[in-house]
C-alpha cells in the first residue's frame, strides 16, 4: 500500500510540474502580448525598409535587439514577425554581421554548414552572393531526427524562397551538397570562401571539443579577411553542473574565451564577445518544456507566442550566442 501511495503523489507531482509549466507559458504569453502591444515587436511593429548599422560584436540574445531597427529590417527581408524568440534572432544576427563585415555584394562568396531549411541560402544568393549549402548525407543516421522535424536540408529545392529571388537567379547562384561538420572535405579548406556561418549547429557534434574543434577548423575555408559567424547553445550558468556531452551541449563563458584564444593563436580576430544577458523583463523569462504547441492544455494557450529568449534546458537557463570571427593571414 505504501509503494501505491508512492506512485500516486509521484503521479500528482509530475501532473502539478505540467500545470507549473502551462502557468508559466500564459504568464510568458501575457508578458510578450503587452510588449506586442506597444509596437516595438510582434506583428505590427513598423517596418523598416534599409538595413540600418548596428556594431555588432559576439553576444547573447537579448530582449533589445528583438525590438532593435536593425532586426525588423532582416525580419522584413525575410517574412517573418520580430518576436521574442531566439531563432528569430539568430537568423537575423547572421545576415546583418555578413552585412556590416562588407561581404553581402555582388561577387562574395558564402559557405554554409548544416543549413538546414534556412533561408540564408536565398537571402544571400539574392544580394548576388555565391552560396555552397551544406548538409548531412540524409542517409547518415546523424540525419534522422533532422529529417524527422523537416530541419534537415536534403536538396536544393528546400533551400528556394521564390519570395527573395527568382528560380534561375537561384539555381545559377546556389550549390548544394553533402559535408559533415565534424570532418570538413578537404575541398572546401583551401580558402575559397569570403563568408563561413552556421545557425545553432555545432552544439550537436557530440561534444564541447568537437564544436570548438569544427569553428577553428571552419576558418581554412575563409580567404584572409574573410568572415564567419556562428550562433550556438550557451549555458549561462558557467559552474555546476551542464551539458558537455551528447546530441545538444550547452557552452559556457570559459568555452568561448578559451575558443577565442585558441583562433588568436591560429592568427584570427574574433570579435570582441558582450556576456550581458540583457535588462528586459523577458531576459529574465525562463521559458519551460514542451516548447512547441501541446493541444492537451486544458486552456487554450499559443505558445507560439510565449517568450523564448531564455529557456530551460535539463535543468540549465540557456540561451543562443553568436560568434563573429575575421580570418587572419
Amino acid at each position: 500500500m505504501a509503494r501505491v501511495l508512492d506512485w500516486l503523489r509521484g503521479g500528482r507531482r509530475r501532473r502539478e510540474a505540467e500545470v507549473m509549466a502551462w502557468n508559466t507559458k500564459l504568464m510568458g504569453s501575457t508578458l510578450a502580448r503587452a510588449a506586442y502591444d506597444q509596437g516595438i515587436a510582434g506583428y505590427d511593429a513598423p517596418a523598416v525598409t534599409e538595413p540600418v548599422p548596428a556594431g555588432l560584436t559576439g553576444r547573447l540574445c537579448r530582449q533589445e535587439d528583438i525590438e532593435a531597427p536593425w532586426l525588423r529590417y532582416w525580419c522584413g527581408r525575410q517574412r517573418f514577425a520580430p518576436l521574442y524568440h531566439r531563432k528569430v534572432w539568430e537568423d537575423c544576427f547572421v545576415p546583418q554581421a555578413v552585412w556590416e563585415a562588407g561581404m553581402l555584394v555582388p561577387g562574395k562568396r558564402a559557405l554554409g554548414f548544416a543549413v538546414g531549411a534556412e533561408y540564408l541560402p536565398s537571402l544571400f544568393a539574392a544580394h548576388g552572393m555565391e552560396v555552397v549549402a551544406t548538409d548531412l548525407d540524409p542517409g547518415d543516421r546523424r540525419a534522422r531526427d533532422w529529417i524527422r522535424t523537416a530541419q534537415h536540408g536534403s536538396s536544393r529545392d528546400t533551400l528556394f524562397q521564390p519570395h527573395l529571388l527568382d528560380r534561375d537567379a537561384f539555381d545559377a547562384r546556389v550549390t548544394h551538397r553533402v559535408a559533415d561538420m565534424s570532418s570538413i572535405p578537404a575541398d572546401l579548406q583551401r580558402g575559397g570562401f569570403d563568408v563561413v556561418w552556421s545557425v545553432c549547429s555545432f552544439e550537436h557534434l557530440g561534444s564541447i571539443e568537437a564544436g570548438l574543434r569544427f569553428v577553428t577548423e571552419a576558418m581554412r575555408c575563409l580567404r584572409p579577411g574573410g568572415i564567419a559567424v556562428h550562433t550556438t547553445e550557451f549555458n549561462l550558468h558557467d559552474t555546476g553542473p551542464g551539458v558537455e556531452r551528447g546530441p545538444t551541449v550547452l557552452f559556457r563563458r570559459r568555452h568561448l574565451e578559451a575558443l577565442a584564444e585558441r583562433l588568436r593563436r591560429a592568427g584570427h580576430h574574433p570579435l570582441p564577445f558582450d556576456f550581458a544577458i540583457g535588462n528586459g523583463v523577458l531576459d529574465r523569462f525562463v521559458d519551460l518544456p514542451p516548447y512547441a504547441r501541446n493541444e492537451e492544455w486544458p486552456f487554450p494557450v499559443d505558445s507560439g507566442e510565449t517568450p523564448h529568449l531564455k529557456l530551460s534546458v535539463r535543468g540549465c537557463v540557456s540561451t543562443s550566442a553568436a560568434l563573429i570571427v575575421r580570418a587572419g593571414g
